[in-house]
C-alpha cells in the first residue's frame, strides 16, 4: 500500500526555489572540481580511452536520475530517496527501517565529507594567488560565508547555486566550442587533426583494464544531479520542477563530460605532464593567455558551488532522519525563514572538524574520510535502484496515474544500472588502487550498521520501561 503524503505542505520548509535554481541545482551538482582536476588522473591511466570510462560511468548515472526522477515525481517528498528506501519495503517495516537509516546517513556522510574536501581544495586554489595566507584560514572564511549563505534562506542557496552553476556550465559550453574550432582547424593557424588519439601508443595504450577501472574512479564525479530530487520539497511545483531538471540533466552531462575529455585527449598528449592539470594545458595548447588563471578560477566556482551542495543535501537529508526518529529531534527546529538551522550548522561542525584532520592527521584520519566516501556513494546509488525496481511494481498496481516519468525499459534498465554498479563495487576488489577506498567504505557501512542495531536496542528500552511502570503501579 502507497502510504505517501504530501510532506511538504507540513514539514516547515519553504517553497522558495524556482526552475531556473532547479535546473542549475541538477547540472552544478554534477559538474565539480572532479571534472577539471581528477579527470587527468583517469586519462593518464587509460590514454584516449578515458572517453569510453566517461561514458559507461555517466550512462549508469543517466539510469539512475531516470529512477530518481520516476520516483520523485510520483512521491515528492522531503528526504526523496531516504523515504524511497523506507516505503519500497513497507511490507516488510523492518528492511524498510534499515534501508531508510543507511541510505539516509550514508548520503549525509557523502556530503559532509565533500564539504571538508572542497573546503581544503578551495583553500589550495585561493593560494595561487595569496601565497601568504596560510590555508587553515582560507578554508574557515569559505566554510563561514557559504554556512551563513545556507542560513539565511533556501531562496539565498538557490540564488548562489544558480550564478556558481551558470558559470561552470558557461566555462564548459565556451570551452567545448573553442576547442571544437581548434580541433576542427578552423581557428587561426590551426590544422584538423586527431592525432593525439591514436599515435602515442593507440586510442587505449594499456589495454581494455585501465579503462574499466578508470570507470570505477570516474564514479564520483558524476554523484550530485540527485540533489535536485532533495531540493523538490521546497519547490513550489515539485513535480514539474523535478521532470524538467532530470531530463536537462541527462543529455547535458553526457555531452559535457564526454564531449569535453574528448576535446582534452585530442588537445593534449595523454602520456604528458601537462595532463595532471588537463583543461589548463588545453587552453595553453589552443595558445590561449593566462590559461592557468582562467581554469584556476572557473575551478574554485566549481569547488564554492560544491560546498554549497553539499551544506545544504546534507542538511535537508539530516532534516528528513529527524522526522523518523533517525536523528536526534532537536536537530529538526527550523528558522523563522523555515531554513533548519540546526541540521546545517551540525553537518558543518563535522566539516570544521574535517578540514583540522586534514592538516592534523591527514595520514589517518583524513585519510580514512577521504578513501571511504566515494564508495559510500555507490552503495547509495545500488540502495536507490532497488528502490525504483520496488517502487515501480507497486505503483503500477495500486497507482499508475502517479507514474508521470517512467524509467525506460523497467525493468531490464533498472537491472542493467544494479549490476553495473556491483560490478563497480566487485572491480574495486581486483584494482589495487581501489582495494582501500573499498574496504573503508565497507567498513563505514558497517559503522552504521552497528548504529542501526544501538539505535534498535535504545529503542525497545525506551518502550519497555513505561511498561515496567505500569506493572509496578498495579
Amino acid at each position: 500500500m502507497i502510504h505517501h503524503q504530501q510532506q511538504q505542505q507540513s514539514s516547515g520548509l519553504k517553497h522558495g526555489l524556482k526552475q531556473r535554481h532547479m535546473t542549475m541545482i541538477a547540472l552544478g551538482g554534477v559538474i565539480g572540481a572532479g571534472l577539471f582536476v581528477g579527470s587527468g588522473v583517469v586519462i593518464k591511466s587509460a590514454g584516449p580511452a578515458a572517453v569510453i570510462s566517461f561514458l559507461i560511468t555517466g550512462l549508469l548515472v543517466v539510469l539512475v536520475m531516470r529512477m530518481l526522477g520516476e520516483m520523485a515525481c510520483a512521491l515528492p517528498t522531503v528526504g526523496s530517496f531516504y523515504e524511497y528506501a523506507r516505503e519500497a519495503w513497507s511490507d516488510r517495516p523492518a528492511m524498510g527501517e534499515l534501508a531508510g537509516f543507511l541510505t539516509g546517513w550514508m548520503y549525509w556522510y557523502f556530503w559532509v565529507i565533500v564539504v571538508a574536501l572542497e573546503a581544503v581544495a578551495g583553500a589550495s586554489l585561493v593560494q595561487f594567488w595569496l601565497p601568504g595566507v596560510p590555508a587553515w584560514s582560507i578554508s574557515l572564511v569559505l566554510l563561514v560565508m557559504l554556512t551563513l549563505t545556507n542560513l539565511i534562506s533556501v531562496k539565498s542557496f538557490g540564488e548562489f547555486e544558480f550564478w556558481f552553476a551558470s558559470i561552470k556550465v558557461a566555462a564548459i559550453v565556451v570551452f567545448l566550442f573553442l576547442a571544437g574550432l581548434f580541433v576542427l582547424g578552423m581557428w587561426p593557424g590551426a590544422t584538423a587533426s586527431v592525432a593525439h588519439l591514436t599515435v602515442h601508443g593507440g586510442f587505449a595504450p594499456n589495454g581494455i583494464m585501465p579503462v574499466l577501472t578508470g570507470a570505477v574512479a570516474a564514479t564520483g564525479f558524476y554523484f550530485g544531479a540527485e540533489i535536485v530530487t532533495i531540493a523538490a520539497a521546497e519547490t513550489a511545483e515539485p513535480q514539474k520542477a523535478v521532470a524538467r531538471a532530470t531530463s536537462s540533466v541527462i543529455t547535458r552531462v553526457l555531452v559535457f563530460y564526454v564531449g569535453s575529455v574528448l576535446l582534452v585527449v585530442c588537445l593534449v598528449p595523454w602520456n604528458s605532464a601537462g595532463i595532471a592539470t588537463p583543461y589548463v594545458s588545453a587552453l595553453n595548447a589552443m595558445r590561449i593567455p593566462a590559461a592557468a588563471q582562467i581554469m584556476n578560477a572557473v575551478v574554485l566556482t566549481a569547488v564554492l558551488s560544491a560546498l554549497n551542495s553539499g551544506l545544504y543535501a546534507s542538511s535537508r537529508m539530516l532534516f528528513a532522519l529527524t522526522k523518523r526518529g533517525d536523528a536526534p529531534k532537536a536537530l529538526a527546529r527550523l528558522s523563522r525563514n523555515g531554513v533548519p538551522v540546526r541540521a546545517i550548522l551540525f553537518a558543518t561542525l563535522f566539516g570544521y572538524g574535517a578540514v583540522v584532520m586534514s592538516y592534523v592527521s591527514p595520514d589517518k584520519v583524513f585519510a580514512f574520510l577521504v578513501n571511504s566516501y566515494g564508495t559510500v556513494a555507490i552503495f547509495v546509488y545500488i540502495l536507490i535502484a532497488i528502490s525504483q525496481l520496488r517502487l515501480r511494481a507497486r505503483l503500477e498496481r495500486e497507482a499508475p496515474h502517479r507514474l508521470k516519468v517512467r524509467m525506460w525499459a523497467f525493468p531490464y534498465l533498472t537491472w542493467v544500472a544494479i549490476a553495473g554498479m556491483v560490478g563497480i563495487v566487485v572491480a574495486m576488489a581486483f584494482i589495487p588502487d581501489q582495494r582501500t577506498p573499498l574496504l573503508l567504505g565497507v567498513a563505514s557501512l558497517g559503522i552504521l550498521v552497528v548504529a542501526y542495531a544501538v539505535r534498535q536496542q535504545l529503542r525497545k528500552h525506551a518502550a519497555a520501561a513505561p511498561l515496567g511502570e505500569v506493572r509496578r503501579a498495579d
